[in-house]
């Protein structure tokens, strides 16, 4: 997965969220959006480091994504 392919994964998954928070909301929903942070924080995470690689002249592909647990724990 390339950056680009990144940025539209995010955006797919910002719209679903926008479309979740704009609805009445059910358990599921609350369960779907708990997901969808997640994978958002992954993959920007993930863009971070293939951002990072690059610009210190290593290889953007060798950037793996983290674990949820890991991500999810970050400092904002």
């Amino acid at each position: 997965m390339d950056n680009q392919d990144l940025l539209e994964r995010i955006q797919s998954l910002v719209e679903e969220e926008h479309r979740l928070r704009d609805s009445e909301g059910s358990e599921n929903d609350s369960a779907r959006l708990a997901q969808l942070e997640a994978q958002l924080d992954q993959c920007w995470d993930l863009l971070r480091q293939r951002r990072a690689k690059k610009d210190a002249g290593g290889n953007p592909d060798d950037a793996e994504p983290r674990p949820v647990s890991e991500v999810e724990g970050y400092r904002q």
